[in-house]
């Protein structure tokens, strides 16, 4: 090997050592890239409701928000036998905390399952996840969802062809990138799904939301909640078994009682 070949190798050398040294992480950049990672697929709240005068603070601003839609009708945000430990469990379980669990101990209710509320029309499914959408934006809460009704979607559907908005939302995004956020779907089994757009049956868009939604929470770790006038049998006669077998991601939640609307 001549001098200036030697000098060359060195200098390769020399290069590729130094490109190597800046990749190597180091044990306080490995915790860093952990913790990073924690966060953006844990969703924490700031805030711990295992503190009984911190719980009731909560509990209160969830009671005057209810307050702030029922009194355009006139009446009183009831809070009663049939809704009450699901207020509980709703405040522990957005707020990420371990007490969710013991509300409804028979049950086995995970914190990290997504929410499907069931009941007869009008027991107030519908305004519980209002108000608790309104509650998680005020409270700044990392696990704040988008309320969407099924008539809404129908109508975007029918304007733009697609739901990309409330599934990936990459037309939205730069470059096509997924960008999904937490939503809720509710009134899941109107008699509005077995109308046609275009051809399309539209029961087959809320399939074609649920398939994709699933996939996102997989993925992505982004929730959906559903409410539904629809009870668990008709549930499994309205969707097929694959659907069905991915209602195992859900907490089941029923909601008791007569009509609430006046």
């Amino acid at each position: 090997m001549t001098e200036e070949e030697k000098n060359l190798s060195s200098k390769l050398q020399n290069l590729m050592e130094k490109e190597a040294g800046k990749r190597k992480l180091t044990l306080q950049q490995i915790e860093n890239l952990i913790q990073r990672h924690k966060e953006s697929i844990q969703n924490v709240s700031e805030y711990d409701l295992t503190d009984t005068q911190e719980y009731y603070n909560h509990w209160n601003l969830i009671s005057n928000l209810g307050t702030d839609y029922t009194e355009r009708e006139f009446r009183k945000f009831d809070v009663d036998d049939n809704n009450s430990k699901l207020i509980q469990f709703l405040l522990y379980y957005f707020n990420g905390c371990r007490y969710a669990q013991n509300v409804f101990p028979e049950e086995n209710y995970k914190v990290h399952k997504n929410l499907l509320l069931v009941g007869e029309p009008g027991t107030g499914k519908t305004m519980l996840m209002q108000v608790f959408a309104d509650y998680l934006k005020l409270t700044c809460n990392p696990n704040a969802f988008e309320n969407l009704s099924v008539t809404q979607m129908m109508n975007y559907y029918k304007i733009h062809g697609h739901i990309d908005l409330y599934t990936y939302n990459e037309n939205q995004s730069k470059g096509f990138k997924p960008n999904p956020f937490n939503i809720c779907l509710n009134d899941i089994g109107l008699e509005t799904e077995n109308q046609k757009s275009y051809g399309t049956s539209l029961d087959s868009v809320i399939d074609e939301f649920l398939y994709a939604r699933y996939e996102i929470f997989q993925q992505y770790g982004k929730k959906y909640h559903i409410t539904s006038n629809l009870g668990i049998a008709e549930f499994k006669k309205r969707f097929g078994p694959r659907l069905v077998d991915r209602f195992k991601t859900f907490n089941v939640l029923p909601l008791c009682g007569e009509s609430r609307r006046i």
